[in-house]
């Protein structure tokens, strides 16, 4: 029996139907995956690129803390054996400043004051107990002559900084910090012949400097951290971090394997290495590393750093996508076998150009004319299409406006909004090239606040930001578009200003901006007075280097603070 050609063509027609919308749902759902898995790779190596810089600013404060602790002038009377009354009241305001430099940074478990004699004997010892802050005292003092972070650190230069590798700590008597992961860093303490006669060491909690660091992450992130031999010392499995202290190995190059190219690179360098849908993971992964060698620390060591995300959680959304496609798929295969024989030529056309749209939205990202306006099946297929496309482009937008805030907030300080050191530095070198070019001078106005320390101490850290963002926008109101303020840390401001400058425009500016710092700020029910002292530096008069230049400018303007002083 020889079926009628209506038939004949329904069921062609009903073929290429299932074999468009087929195309169409297969093209669009292998391009909705590549490109999430894409902006995954992306999002996830920002974010481990700036969780790795968090790093480094965080031990760059550790270190910062404890290089002031060690140049503080009671510290050295402390340990040359000054009177009884004066050396009870010095251990007591030295041991105030680690508890209070405790109460601020939770990842601090413990700073001590050891001594070179007496085989290293504490002096001063505040620990973080389960309570809260311990000053220990009397015979619960230890020797600590035999332990390298003592003797190594003994051996330093004045300005010289001692960072361990991560380790268990195993000390007796750290209270919360004992078995946890630590780092310790220290400074010596030189009397005025240059001889180390002690130290200041802090502990650092690892786990919870990485806890507070990796706070604001999703939970479906999962954070790895590693030293550069690739042995674990954060993992999401608590067994396999610092297995090698327990005599096992677990390692980062044996659960993903292509990080050991990591492994190889030179000291100092960065890298990074995106892998996705691991073999060797019992779960499918999108995951990126980041490494960096941290600057004084033992043997030239650092951190490899990395995200992973469950692969699934990439193309969760690929999932309802391929369900919304299937639907269209089936109702218009529906409708096709009832309407083949009498819109046969009505529906070839439009499922061709529906298909080439598809294909070309796999190649090139983007959709052309699709025949919406029709008010059939069809029309429903392109405008499904049509918001499908939306949909993917919305959430690729989506994780570009998550990139540049991410970028915003490395080359930004948080609190006033001011580029911070590191954009300031890229600002400054370009201004030091173009003014080379043309012959043109810079000036550099380096300001740091007066009374800062006081305010916060009396008012509370409250007020204290409250000076430092009236300050970023005073500064604000004194700049042209082509200069440049920035907050270099602290309560330290520095001002990029382009053009020639002669000593009395320069006079102007500086009784500009200390007429700008002098003027109250109001605060609650009170008014905060601050001020600042400024030096200056200009290019090329007093250096031809961003580090020059910067370096004269401090020097002016401790000259400064030290005639008010």
């Amino acid at each position: 029996m020889r079926f009628p050609i209506a038939w004949r063509l329904g069921l062609v027609l009903v073929m290429v139907g299932l074999l468009g919308t087929g195309l169409t749902g297969y093209f669009a759902y292998q391009a909705s995956r590549e490109q999430l898995v894409n902006s995954s790779e992306e999002r996830l190596l920002t974010a481990t690129n700036v969780l790795m810089r968090q790093v480094t600013v965080a031990l760059n404060d550790v270190k910062a803390d404890v290089r002031l602790m060690a140049q503080h002038p009671q510290a050295a009377r402390i340990l040359q054996r000054s009177t009884p009354g004066f050396q009870a009241l010095g251990e007591d305001n030295v041991a105030m400043i680690f508890a209070g430099l405790m109460s601020v940074h939770a990842e601090y478990f413990q700073i001590r004051l050891i001594e070179s004699a007496n085989h290293g004997m504490e002096r001063i010892r505040v620990d973080r107990g389960m309570g809260g802050l311990l000053r220990i005292g009397g015979d619960d003092l230890q020797e600590k002559g035999h332990y390298p972070y003592v003797f190594e650190t003994l051996r330093l230069p004045r300005d010289g900084i001692y960072v361990s590798r991560a380790m268990i700590n195993h000390e007796t008597g750290a209270h919360a910090g004992e078995d946890r992961p630590a780092l310790q860093v220290a400074a010596p303490i030189h009397d005025a012949n240059r001889h180390a006669i002690g130290l200041i060491v802090v502990n650092v909690d690892l786990q919870g400097l990485f806890a507070q660091l990796a706070a604001d992450l999703p939970p479906e992130l999962k954070l790895y951290l590693a030293n550069t031999r690739g042995d674990y010392l954060i993992h999401p499995d608590p067994s396999r971090s610092f297995a090698f202290d327990r005599g096992r190995d677990a390692r980062v190059q044996d659960e993903f394997p292509a990080i050991a190219a990591l492994l190889t690179k030179q000291a100092g360098e960065s890298w990074h290495l995106v892998t996705a849908n691991l073999p060797s993971s019992a779960e499918a992964l999108v995951a990126a590393f980041d490494q960096r060698r941290i600057p004084g620390m033992q043997d030239g060591d650092g951190f490899i750093l990395g995200l992973s995300q469950p692969l699934a959680s990439v193309l969760s959304e690929s999932k309802q996508l391929a369900s919304i496609t299937l639907g269209i798929v089936l109702s218009f295969s529906a409708l096709s076998v009832l309407l083949a024989i009498f819109l046969a030529r009505a529906f070839n056309r439009p499922l061709y150009r529906i298909v080439e749209e598809v294909r070309r939205f796999s190649v090139d990202g983007k959709i052309g004319s699709l025949p919406v306006e029709r008010k059939d099946e069809i029309g429903e297929l392109a405008y499904s299409i049509m918001q499908m496309e939306k949909q993917i482009n919305h959430q690729i937008e989506d994780l570009q406006m998550q990139q540049e805030m991410l970028d915003h907030l490395a080359s930004h300080d948080s609190l006033t909004g001011l580029p911070n050191r590191r954009m300031f530095l890229g600002r400054l070198e370009h201004a030091l090239a173009r003014a080379k070019r043309q012959n043109q001078q810079l000036l550099l106005l380096f300001i740091d606040l007066d009374n800062f320390k006081t305010i916060n101490d009396t008012h509370g850290h409250g007020a204290g930001d409250a000076v430092l963002q009236a300050v970023a926008q005073r500064l604000r109101t004194l700049l042209r578009e082509s200069d440049t303020a920035a907050r270099l840390g602290g309560d330290e401001f520095i001002i990029l200003f382009e053009g020639e400058w002669n000593g009395a425009q320069i006079e102007q500016m500086v009784l500009k901006v200390k007429t700008a710092l002098a003027t109250p700020i109001p605060y609650r029910d009170i008014e905060l007075r601050s001020g600042g002292s400024i030096g200056h530096s200009r290019f090329p008069q007093d250096g031809s280097t961003s580090s020059t230049l910067i370096a004269a400018a401090d020097q002016a303007m401790y000259h400064c603070k030290a005639d008010k002083a």
